[in-house]
């Protein structure tokens, strides 16, 4: 026995006594190099979505199309415009419940600092109170923090507010994201899932909105005009874990995340892009060329994404079809598209107006049901930047659409140009009765929004 003891030892550390002994510190540290190995072979990289809220404004705050004619006439004095945005308005998909902060609903809208923090203020610390009061989490609790707002970066952070607010603790592992767009949400995810990996039995809160009240343009330059029309307050608050423990009430596990940037382009970079006009009025232009840019940066997310979520029939069609055109050598033969809904039950497009649902529900060959939850979400809150995606996987829970082993797909677009896709799994049946920021009149949508060319 000694001596099977001493050749079994002598393969990791050959360095055996003259007597035929193992030595004992030696074939101890062989050992512990063996767990640790099975330690890191074996442990858990997933990432839990515990649950998250979405901010739900209240009514006074709504924005009628009648109200918004009336402030853009006050403060745009120029017929044209005025007929512009009427037109923007009407096409854009955005209904009358729709919300701004109360400083814009003055006469004329003010914009200040000071009302740019009470805005974060009541969207940011409403939904951490109700998300950390809801699993009964102490603040001190939350290992990891990640903001983002785009347009609105003051001094101290948006993370240090919440810090300050809450009482987060010293220690804590805090960032917070500006002039990273519409996509900031998923990027947010991103960040909180890789500093997740290396933070072990930690949990990440993930902060996404965009303020409102000191953005809006008050000049005549078109491409600049239409984002006062498309964007609304709102906001989400998401909480993760990598913990084993909450496996048992995490909603949702992530699955894949993929980024795509194209802002190598020139193109792509300028397509949303803030600067000033002629008469130094600062506002972000939006492109003529936004949704051929969009549609672009789709296409190179999903070879990447594609590869990880189809199933092989799928994969060899959309393989067969390229080297047939490659074959034939010619542009007009059409690339097969992929049957995504193979792979996901659910899509989450980012609601950035009518016309970008439209193009990628095209793109992506879905059905108008499909789209339902991005363009609903359009409709009830507008754009609400990097959140618009949490309210369109609200509405579909709301619907009690969301069942144990479903797919979501979230896909993000945002200046850079970026576009973001995550998959999550759902990991139970999630039930509607359970109230969230569609529950008041979830029994009202999907709603017919009328089509209006000109």
């Amino acid at each position: 026995m000694e001596a099977l003891l001493s050749k079994y030892f002598s393969f990791f550390n050959p360095s055996v006594t003259p007597e035929g002994f193992i030595s004992v510190p030696q074939s101890l540290a062989a050992i512990t190099l063996i767990l640790i190995l099975l330690c890191l072979c074996f442990r858990s990289n997933n990432i839990y979505l515990i649950d998250y809220v979405c901010y739900l404004p209240p009514d006074y705050l709504r924005l009628p199309h009648s109200h918004f004619m009336e402030h853009f006439e006050l403060c745009t004095p120029d017929p044209e415009s005025v007929e512009f945005e009427k037109r923007v308005l009407e096409r854009s998909g955005i209904g009358v419940e729709a919300c701004i902060p109360e400083s814009v609903h003055e006469l004329p809208p003010i914009g200040t600092m000071k009302h740019a923090h009470a805005e974060v203020e009541l969207v940011l610390f409403t939904i951490v109170k109700d998300l950390l009061s809801k699993y009964n989490v102490h603040p001190k609790s939350i290992d990891i923090l990640v903001s983002n707002c785009s347009l609105f970066c003051p001094t101290p952070s948006i993370s240090s507010m919440i810090i300050n607010e809450f009482g987060l603790r010293s220690n804590i592992k805090s960032v917070n994201l500006s002039g990273m767009g519409c996509s900031a949400g998923l990027l947010s995810i991103s960040l909180a899932k890789d500093l997740l990996r290396v933070h072990k039995k930690s949990l990440a809160l993930v902060l996404s909105m965009e303020a409102v009240a000191p953005n809006g343009y008050r000049g005549d330059n078109k491409s600049m005009l239409i984002a006062n029309t498309l964007f609304r307050m709102g906001g989400a608050a998401i909480l993760l874990s990598n913990r084993k423990q909450d496996k048992g009430i995490a909603k949702y596990k992530l699955e894949h995340l993929v980024r795509t940037h194209m802002g190598s382009n020139d193109k792509a970079y300028q397509s949303v892009y803030q600067e000033s006009d002629e008469n130094e009025l600062v506002g972000v232009s939006l492109s003529r060329g936004l949704l051929t840019v969009a549609a672009s940066a789709l296409r190179t997310n999903i070879t990447k994404l594609g590869p990880l979520v189809l199933p092989y029939t799928e994969q060899l069609r959309y393989g067969w079809s390229m080297i047939c055109r490659k074959i034939w050598a010619t542009e007009n033969k059409e690339i097969y598209v992929p049957n995504f809904k193979k792979a996901f039950e659910h899509f989450c497009i980012h609601a950035g107006g009518k016309s970008v649902i439209n193009a990628i529900e095209e793109s992506l060959n879905l059905q108008k049901e499909d789209a339902e939850a991005s363009r609903m979400a359009l409709y009830r809150f507008g754009n609400t930047s990097s959140s618009s995606l949490w309210y369109e996987l609200c509405y579909l829970e709301a619907k009690g659409r969301v069942k144990k082993g479903h797919r979501a797909w979230q896909i993000a677009f945002g200046s850079g140009f970026k576009c973001n896709s995550a998959v999550w799994k759902c990991l139970y049946d999630i039930d509607p009765n359970v109230r969230n920021a569609w529950s008041d009149r979830i029994h009202l949508y999907p709603v017919e929004i009328p089509v209006v060319d000109y």
